[in-house]
């Protein structure tokens, strides 16, 4: 079978990229309806599915394979909206290629294996086509950019990230915690690449779905991808996360997508002054931090001498109680507190550490 003339999907010519579908490609007429329903208005810029399914556990339902993409490929062709489906192997990308589908996204699991995904941009050199890369289901920064410079050294020119949220050990409100933090410093390493929120996979729950994807734009990310299917209380695989399209555009309407910046003088001046002030408290904080690590400097010698450990159970659980205690009186967060002098008391511990094992005892701030 020859190859169909593909549709070539740009990330930078929208500015908020919206991206919906159902979590599979269940049967012609699912996909036909859903994307019918979602075309319409124009605010949806591609429509996903996912074509094989990988399944944490056999015997769930894996997706209708190749025999999806004919479906697929009628969504490209009459209403002129680009799909993407996900892809783990390279005869994926090839059997997808066949049928003009090349915008694909590589998934969580995928990501966190190198040799597999180093298998998927050997398999896309010289191929015109878009790749969104997910993060890997563990919170692992290094392993979401080394799955992106993989692409880029394959020649990917369209080229996005998705954030889908990270499964983490402790219990949380969501099917996979945002750790908002990460996404964002993979931003800061790479401001080229578009960022994409994945609210379906963060929520698990369809009534969570608004209120990740408002977060995701009020922290600048570029677009969203929500699964939308036209009777998701039917569908075979994630049906608790997915929309109807009227929900879908229930959402839509509802979201409000902010500017980075403003030419408006008088507010840039008053955000200037208050930036200013924020600086000064900066440089403040740091003054006391420095006090502090030199006090700590002093406690580790005296516990050098007299062979006493550095870590003391009581006294850190006395601080911590102490300081979130105090932050309630202050009305500011117990646990930004309570995490930011857990950061405090590691550095704490490392100077205490490295002073009390050097021969000279005095190398526990840097100089």
């Amino acid at each position: 079978m020859q190859r169909e003339k593909a549709m070539t999907f740009n990330f930078s010519e929208n500015k908020c990229l919206l991206i919906a579908g159902p979590c599979s490609a269940e049967s012609r007429e699912q996909v036909w309806n859903t994307a019918l329903k979602v075309s319409v208005g124009g605010k949806v810029h591609a429509f996903r599915a996912g074509v094989w399914k990988p399944r944490t556990r056999p015997g769930g339902f894996e997706g209708m394979g190749a025999k999806a993409l004919p479906w697929l490929k009628s969504v490209q062709e009459k209403l002129h909206l680009p799909v993407c489906i996900e892809v783990a192997k390279p005869a994926h990308i090839q059997q997808a290629l066949k049928y003009g589908i090349n915008f694909f996204w590589i998934g969580a699991r995928t990501t966190a294996n190198p040799f597999s995904v180093q298998e998927l941009a050997e398999a896309l050199k010289g191929v015109d086509c878009a790749v969104m890369v997910k993060n890997p289901i563990h919170p692992d920064l290094q392993l979401w950019i080394g799955a992106l410079e993989r692409m880029m050294r394959s020649g990917i020119k369209q080229l996005a990230a998705v954030h889908r949220g990270f499964h983490i050990a402790s219990g949380s409100t969501f099917r996979n915690t945002p750790l908002w933090q990460i996404p964002i410093e993979l931003k800061v390493q790479f401001p080229h690449i578009p960022v994409i929120c994945d609210p379906s996979h963060i929520s698990g729950r369809r009534d969570l779905i608004y209120d990740v994807s408002q977060n995701a734009l009020d922290l600048g990310m570029n677009g969203l991808m929500i699964e939308t299917h036209f009777k998701p209380r039917m569908a075979l695989s994630d049906r608790n996360q997915q929309l109807d399209p009227e929900a879908l555009f229930a959402v839509i309407d509802k979201l409000r997508v902010k500017v980075h910046s403003s030419g408006d003088p008088t507010f840039n001046k008053k955000l200037k002054g208050l930036r200013d002030k924020i600086d000064r408290l900066d440089r403040d904080m740091m003054r006391i931090l420095l006090k502090r690590c030199s006090l700590v400097q002093n406690i580790a010698k005296e516990k050098r001498k007299t062979g006493v450990t550095a870590f003391q159970l009581q006294r850190w659980v006395a601080i911590l109680k102490s300081r979130t205690l105090w932050a309630e009186k202050m009305h500011l967060m117990p646990d930004f507190i309570s995490k930011l002098y857990q950061l405090v008391h590691e550095e704490s511990i490392r100077i205490q550490i490295e002073s009390m094992n050097s021969d000279s005892g005095k190398r526990g701030i840097k100089k």
